[in-house]
């Protein structure tokens, strides 16, 4: 296990380089992105024989924000200043296995190198990531507040009158972000191993 420190957008040298139990630390800009998020990048971009003229803008932004970087599964909690500028009061993971009926098909199209959460996901991200040159950083639980102090900036945020706060695509400048390598391109993955063990000690109690 090794301790990286990766600016963003990050290279496929990069990404294939790290392995399940490496920390990283993650500096540049990501978007954030859950449930709302990921069904509208399917149903717009993705599984459509043609983009909404409405929607292309849209489109051509998150292509270029998406594109090597890192999309954070994360309903933030947010405030407003007096000048109109949005700052992230607190930015845990939520849980990321929500997103798997979508999640392959947005790391093929945009050219993700991260995904970020809590919990892991499943097999179709999991040959995703060995494929395309990505992989699953797991944001620690709890630690809400000390997450969001990593978040230096908000660059913009979208469709939050139709999604709400914790749906919208924010797009967030961080430093210093920190995570911990747990599914990586190599076709490894630690969520998968807790699975097998807890599978095991089941049926050794049932059986």
């Amino acid at each position: 296990m090794a301790t990286y420190n990766l600016s963003i957008p990050i290279s496929e040298e990069e990404v294939r380089a790290l392995h399940v139990g490496d920390t990283v630390f993650l500096s540049g800009v990501m978007s954030t992105g859950r449930d709302a998020a990921h069904k509208y990048l399917i149903e717009n971009f993705i599984r459509t024989d043609e983009i909404p003229a409405t929607e292309r803008p849209l489109y051509e932004e998150l292509s270029r924000v998406l594109r090597g970087s890192v999309i954070y599964h994360c309903g933030p909690v947010v405030r407003q200043d007096e000048e109109g500028r949005w700052h992230f009061v607190a930015a845990g993971p939520t849980t990321s296995i929500r997103e798997e009926p979508y999640e392959a098909e947005v790391i093929a199209h945009f050219g993700l190198r991260g995904v970020m959460g809590k919990g892991g996901m499943g097999p179709a991200t999991l040959d995703a990531c060995r494929e395309y040159g990505a992989v699953y950083f797991h944001a620690v639980g709890g630690a809400a507040s000390l997450i969001a102090d990593a978040v230096k900036e908000v660059v913009a945020v979208h469709k939050m009158e139709e999604f709400g706060v914790p749906e919208a695509f924010w797009i967030i400048r961080v430093e210093r972000f920190p995570v911990v390598v747990t599914m990586d391109t190599h076709g490894q993955s630690i969520h998968a191993d807790v699975e097998a063990l807890s599978r095991q000690a089941l049926e050794q109690l049932v059986g």
